[in-house]
Formats: structure tokens, sequence, C-alpha cells
């Protein structure tokens, strides 16, 4: 990503309005590294990573003349790619639940090490323990998994999501802690399905 302090944004984007193309490849280049990080944060199943970006360009260029500069442009283009792909994830059928059934073997077998309360999980295992994770998470609404992903996967804090998201603070603490409740009954009630 050039360096902020040497890339003329206001020049540049006053370029682009004006349909010039290499302006526009200068805009994408430096933007790239912040729509990446977003894409592969929440990059949902089955997409390609470039495929999604392409279409967050698409979105911001189609878009460009909104921009008023009442935010910074990152500000606003990350708030375009959060859209984007909260989108892609609502697009993709989901299964209703998770079941037993579903995990791979060596997720049952963290699964089990965390219903007995076993403290030695193979290190190897951990790979199985984030699917799993993963697997829970695909239950939640994008815009839930969105939340817990900043707050307690990427330690975000409530401040960061809100400007990133758009939503005002009270409403990513709600998110959040409805989420994770969600996640807990997610939890729950895969493993009395396994009693059963």
């Amino acid at each position: 990503m050039p360096d902020d302090q040497s890339f003329d944004l206001a020049g540049c984007l006053d370029r682009v309005r004006l349909r010039d193309q290499t302006a526009a490849r200068e805009l994408v280049e430096h933007l790239h590294p912040l729509v990446i990080r977003i894409v592969r944060a929440h990059l949902p199943r089955r997409v390609s990573e470039e495929d999604l970006a392409q279409d967050i360009f698409l979105k911001m260029f189609t878009r460009i003349d909104q921009y008023q500069g009442s935010v910074p442009f990152t500000h606003w283009v990350s708030r375009i790619a959060v859209t984007t792909c909260i989108d892609q994830l609502r697009a993709q059928k989901r299964r209703p639940e998770l079941r037993w059934a579903d995990l791979s073997e060596r997720e049952t077998d963290v699964l089990d090490a965390v219903i007995t309360n076993e403290n030695d999980v193979a290190p190897d295992d951990a790979l199985a323990a984030r699917e799993l994770v993963g697997k829970l998470l695909d239950q939640l609404k994008p815009e839930d998994r969105l939340v817990i992903q900043y707050l307690d996967l990427e330690q975000k804090s409530v401040a960061e999501i809100s400007q990133l998201t758009g939503w005002n603070q009270t409403l990513v603490k709600v998110r959040a802690f409805r989420a994770r409740r969600k996640l807990q009954r997610f939890y729950r009630d895969l493993i009395e399905k396994e009693k059963t």
C-alpha cells in the first residue's frame, strides 16, 4: 500500500471522477490491502476473495459521486466492503442447524474433550477447534457473525466496529450480547443432540 502521506487521495479522487483510468488503477492499488483484509475476515464459503474484492471496487466506483467527504474515504470504502460481505453471506444458502454428523472426526474429538473438561487436547486439534467455531458461527445471521468476529476474534473495540459498520455503539453491544447467547444455545443444542 502506498504511504498515505505520499498518496494524494483528493487529487486521485478528482481524476477518477473525470474518468481517468490511471487514477482508478492507482486508487485500487492504494485501497486493495484494506479491502482484501476485510474480505478475508468475512469471506463466505465458496467465494473467491478476488471476486468479492472486484465487486467491492465496482460498487465503490459506481457510487463514488455519492462520497461527500464527511468521513475519511477509507472508512467509506470499508463500509461498502463490510456491507458487500454481509450481502454475500446472506445470499448463500445456509443449513438451518448444525448436527453432530456434520462434524469431522477430529472436531467431534475436540468437542468431546470440551464436554468432558479434558484439558489435554492435542495441539494439532487447534485446527479442528477453529473449524468447529467456524461452523457454529455459520449458524448466526451475517450481522451477528460480523460483530462476534470483530469483537472476540479480532479484538476490535465497540467504537472501531461502529466506525467500520456504520452501526451505533449501542446496536453493536446489543448485537454482540444476542449473538453470544445464540452461540451458547447452538452449542448446548449440539451437545444435547449427541446425548440423545
